[in-house]
């Protein structure tokens, strides 16, 4: 099965902002999702840790991603049918958005027994320079290799710049 990441224009647009000021310090945070059929899932919100990052590390403040989980389960009725955590995201400034190896043993250890989460997507963004977006993710299911995730950008939220986005499978 193909999982399909839908990102909103305005989720891209809020995480570029985020990712101007963070210039060439990762950042990152965990994904909200609405499932809108089997495999195939709507970014809703995202946190956004913009503390912590380093130049090329980012480990996320537990404390407060999980204060955003409450308010978000909170304001989305505990609906865990529809709303849901989809997994986490970070930055690369300046560098390829393909996961790291450590990226990837974060991931696996999350889905293979360090929570009760039997699937993940991590999503690597990167904007470098005024309007570009750029984003690969990647799909982890307990006892299985990571997958490509097919990601579609909505348009809608749009400055009237024409804005560059790429998306790598």
């Amino acid at each position: 099965m193909t999982v399909q990441l839908i990102l909103p224009g305005g989720i891209v647009e809020t995480m570029k902002t985020m990712l101007v000021r963070a210039a060439d310090r990762e950042i990152g945070g965990i994904l909200m999702a609405r499932q809108i059929v089997p495999g195939q899932f709507e970014i809703v919100d995202f946190s956004v840790d913009e503390l912590t990052g380093e130049r090329a590390h980012f480990v996320r403040d537990h404390v407060f991603h999980n204060a955003f989980l409450d308010a978000f389960f909170e304001r989305t009725g505990y609906d865990y049918e529809t709303y849901n955590y989809i997994g986490e995201w970070h930055s690369h400034p300046r560098l390829p958005t393909f996961p790291s190896m450590t990226d990837l043993e974060s991931m696996e250890d999350l889905v293979n027994g360090e929570r009760d989460i039997p699937f993940a997507v991590l999503l690597v963004v990167r904007s470098d320079v005024p309007g570009e977006f750029v984003a690969t993710a990647t799909f982890h299911q307990y006892g299985l290799a990571p997958e490509p995730v097919q990601i579609t950008q909505q348009l809608g939220v749009n400055n009237g710049t024409s804005d560059k986005v790429e998306i790598k499978r």
